[in-house]
């Protein structure tokens, strides 16, 4: 590489205001400046092109890995699901096989009855007109509502005035 220190450059600069001349040096030099600037934004976007086709090649890696992880994951539990499914069923039937005396009819008759008394004690309720008639409880009525209900009345009347 060039290895250009200051002393250098002061012998390049004065050799070219020979050259160049002062008239059109700061032209020479606006242009070189400019030269140096594009090949440096020139450089700058190869490097960040490289850099993203490397980012993008181990993303796609990456994607890759990630895509068999997930089918091996999905394998396995594909096969575990099955497997399980094949254990339930043959103990299904094996507890099919091994059960294979049926309800009897006094066993279902003890059930129906059973049924129908606890039905008849859940909807077994007094009616409400039935209370009206007769003078039973229709509605709730608080302890300061009942305290005034039965409370003796006064003769006196008070006013306000």
């Amino acid at each position: 590489m060039i290895d250009l220190g200051l002393s250098k450059l002061a012998i390049i600069g004065v050799v070219a205001l020979i050259v160049i001349g002062p008239e059109k040096l700061p032209k020479v030099a606006r242009m070189a400046g400019s030269l140096y600037g594009r090949a440096q934004r020139y450089l700058h976007e190869v490097k960040a092109e490289v850099s993203r086709e490397i980012e993008l090649d181990e993303l796609r890696n990456l994607h890759k890995e990630v895509s068999e992880a997930a089918h091996s994951i999905k394998t396995d539990v594909e096969n575990s699901i099955a497997k399980d499914l094949d254990d339930v069923q043959a103990s299904w039937r094996g507890h099919i096989s091994s059960d294979s005396a049926p309800a009897t009819m006094s066993d279902l008759e003890r059930k129906a009855r059973d049924f129908r008394r606890k039905k008849l004690s859940r909807n077994a309720a007094v009616p409400g007109w039935y209370k009206q008639r007769h003078g039973g409880k229709t509605h709730i009525i608080s302890g300061a509502a009942r305290v005034k209900k039965f409370r003796p009345r006064t003769a006196t009347s008070s006013s306000f005035f």
